[in-house]
């Protein structure tokens, strides 16, 4: 399982999914332009000491990210408001990769057409979105749910085969 940012713009956010990645065993991707410097101090405050602990690619662009995932064969799984599916009816694969739009814009057009699926969390209708370290920490936990074999070293089960 993966997780993909695109161009995220808020440093706690992306320091705080960064986080998530390590405690979950889950290599991330960051797809740039990012609105921030790595070296910004609230990404080193959201992501702590665990920031050394994540898989962790960085994408120049948007077709450097399709290079590579052409290349290594994964799903495209995005996450976004536009989409009709439940993140809650949908099978995912362990080697699909979890896709998370920048914050202010979401993802572009391309990327959704690029998507081989397209995912909502669905909330109450006068509600506009969830934050996206929120979202990216339940989709991650129901796509682990569905495919883990359990987590590295925890002694935590997955599910029953």
């Amino acid at each position: 399982m993966q997780i993909a940012l695109f161009q995220p713009d808020i440093p706690q956010n992306t320091g705080t999914i960064l986080r998530l990645c390590a405690c979950l065993d889950v290599s991330a991707h960051i797809i740039e332009p990012a609105g921030f410097d790595t070296s910004d101090r609230n990404f080193r405050r959201a992501g702590m000491d665990y920031l050394d602990h994540v898989r962790l690619k960085r994408h120049d662009s948007w077709s450097k990210f399709e290079e590579w995932r052409a290349e290594a064969a994964c799903r495209l799984v995005v996450f976004t408001t536009r989409a009709a599916k439940s993140y809650l009816d949908f099978s995912y694969t362990a080697s699909d990769v979890l896709l998370f739009g920048r914050e202010t814009a979401g993802v572009t057009d391309a990327v959704v057409a690029a998507a081989d699926a397209r995912l909502v969390i669905p909330i109450r209708p006068t509600m506009r979105s969830l934050n996206v370290a929120v979202t990216a920490a339940m989709a991650v936990g129901e796509a682990l749910r569905q495919t883990s074999s359990g987590f590295a070293g925890s002694g935590i089960a997955g599910p029953a085969t």
